[in-house]
């Protein structure tokens, strides 16, 4: 397995600066996501650790080493690509043999490595079918034989459950993180979708503009979002964020006010619609429309702050559209973000469930 780490890393395309100044360390067995949003820089990263694409300026280590220069089908990697990248005109068998084209392995050697990684991805009884005979699940359980049979020191998986629908996505994530805990294979997964990252990794990369904006574990993210963007990001039904100001030792949010011992100043209150709940006091509204999601409902409620969701437990509507409601919070379960520069300045004192 490998140690990764990113040193200073650049990477230009033109006059733009894809990556910028990047270091990051990635250990030995780790399962990390890289989780952004369209062009953040999560696939030039990944790119770039498979010698797809060359650092402008940086190094790259594998163990220590420095593989800048060492060419891709050396780096003893094995990639997921979203589009599976099969071979049509082959079977099965033939598309998890083929990385091993470049290994000085005797046949047999090979066709057994290849039933043992078909085996561990469960597609053993469709080794002599074409990919055009395949669902996308079984096609996404072959990429990864493909990836796995060279027994590689690292794992690429980029955007790999993005082509198949949700029932089996769901199916899928829990089968990767089972494989890669068995295996415990250094493992990269780029994703935009944060539902993926925060059920798979176990510790999240999050990036904007080129840039690294936070590392941590999903419930860090998800509890002490480093900025608005983090805050926003992470979370779904995502969070509410109220303007408010901070004066006289208190943030006051429209009629509600709740101490606060910062600097007085614009701020932006962070409320995640589950710790919301109507009370018969507090941010006053009217019922906008409802969402039913199954075992809970989602109700958007107008008020003079703007549009705040409320999570409710339960699969009936106690609420109607058009009702007067108020809108009850604990100072302990907001977050306070200082407004011009968008960073955390009073994280939420809410603990994860043990």
């Amino acid at each position: 397995m490998a140690r990764v780490e990113f040193h200073n890393v650049v990477k230009r395309f033109g006059d733009v600066e894809a990556i910028r100044d990047m270091n990051l360390t990635i250990e030995d067995g780790e399962f990390v996501a890289l989780l952004g949003p369209s062009g953040c820089g999560k696939s030039t990263s990944l790119f770039m650790l498979a010698g797809i694409y060359l650092p402008s300026s940086g190094e790259l280590l594998f163990d220590d080493r420095v593989v800048n220069e060492v060419e891709a089908k050396d780096r003893n990697i094995g990639i997921v690509f979203q589009s599976y990248a099969l071979y049509p005109h082959m079977t099965v068998r033939d598309n998890v043999l083929f990385p091993l084209r470049f290994k000085r392995i005797p046949r047999e050697e090979a066709l057994g490595r290849v039933r043992a990684a078909a085996d561990l991805v469960q597609v053993e009884e469709l080794l002599d079918r074409r990919p055009s005979e395949l669902s996308g699940g079984q096609q996404q359980r072959v990429a990864l034989a493909r990836a796995l049979v060279k027994e590689p020191q690292l794992l690429l998986l980029d955007e790999p459950l993005s082509n198949l629908d949700a029932t089996l996505r769901l199916t899928m994530r829990t089968e990767i993180k089972s494989l890669q805990k068995k295996l415990r294979v250094t493992t990269i997964l780029v994703t935009h979708d944060q539902v993926e990252a925060t059920t798979m990794a176990d510790r999240i990369i999050c990036m904007r503009g080129g840039r690294i904006e936070q590392i941590g574990t999903p419930d860090d993210l998800y509890h002490r979002p480093d900025s608005l963007f983090i805050a926003g990001f992470i979370g779904s039904p995502p969070i509410n964020l109220i303007r408010g100001q901070a004066r006289d030792g208190a943030v006051h949010v429209g009629p509600v006010a709740f101490p606060f011992e910062g600097l007085p100043g614009a701020v932006t209150v962070g409320l995640r619609p589950e710790h919301l709940k109507f009370a018969v006091s507090g941010l006053k509204g009217r019922i906008g429309q409802m969402e039913p999601m199954g075992r809970e409902i989602l109700y958007v409620v107008e008020t003079d702050v703007g549009y705040v969701r409320v999570l409710e437990h339960g699969s009936l509507a106690v609420h109607a559209a058009g009702e007067p409601v108020n809108i009850g919070f604990s100072p302990d379960e907001s977050l306070v973000f200082e407004t011009a520069s968008e960073r955390l300045i009073a994280a939420a004192r809410v603990c994860p469930p043990a």
